[in-house]
């Protein structure tokens, strides 16, 4: 696939760069966050939306339903006021961001970032973040299931190991998934360029 790339009509969603992922010893989220920061600036530049998504739950963790019972832990990590859910201190949040707390691995279940995007006439969507083959996995099919074009940047997200795979091919599957059936996957530098021509 081959989508069209028109700046006024995109928007950014950088998935759950938090501090327990980013500072997650597995990842390389630092490196990966400096990235995104740099990426971000272009976008702004070129007059598209910077969408920052969090995985939040009720302080009580009323709304943690069933993913709570398999991964108990979040009802402290992803607590709407603990530090561990809390965007990392580094990343660029400038205010004419939005700022979307999801309380599910994709952004738009339970949102209402579908709504801001529709509002802004926006059919077109790049994603960044972490993890590849969990939140930006969701967040990518979620889209394409909504008819968002999408746009996967390979460079833009990274993951861990899962399920016996390492990092590397955690990663190369994901991609090769999402780029076959939901996504036009590209690098950083490819999608700059589409973008900077088109602006």
């Amino acid at each position: 696939m081959n989508f069209p790339v028109i700046p006024q009509r995109m928007a950014l969603v950088n998935v759950h760069m938090q501090n327990c992922f980013v500072e997650n010893p597995d990842r390389k989220g630092l490196a990966l966050l400096e990235r995104i920061n740099d990426f971000a600036a272009v976008c702004r530049t070129a007059g598209m939306l910077v969408v920052h998504t969090r995985s939040i739950w009720r302080a009580d963790g009323v709304n943690a339903g069933v993913l709570g019972e398999i991964f108990p832990k979040g009802k402290e990590i992803f607590r709407s006021d603990s530090s561990t859910a809390a965007l990392h201190p580094r990343l660029v949040i400038e205010p004419q961001d939005t700022v979307v707390d999801a309380p599910r691995y994709g952004a738009f279940h339970a949102t209402d970032l579908e709504l801001i995007l529709r509002t802004r006439g926006i059919d077109s969507l790049v994603i960044t973040g972490i993890a590849t083959n969990i939140a930006c996995d969701t967040t990518v099919r979620e889209a394409a299931s909504r008819d968002f074009r999408v746009f996967l940047l390979s460079d833009g997200t990274l993951t861990a190991g899962t399920g016996g795979l390492t990092p590397e091919e955690a990663q190369r599957a994901s991609l090769a998934t999402l780029g076959a059936l939901f996504a036009q996957v590209l690098s950083m530098d490819e999608m700059i360029e589409k973008i900077q021509n088109a602006a």
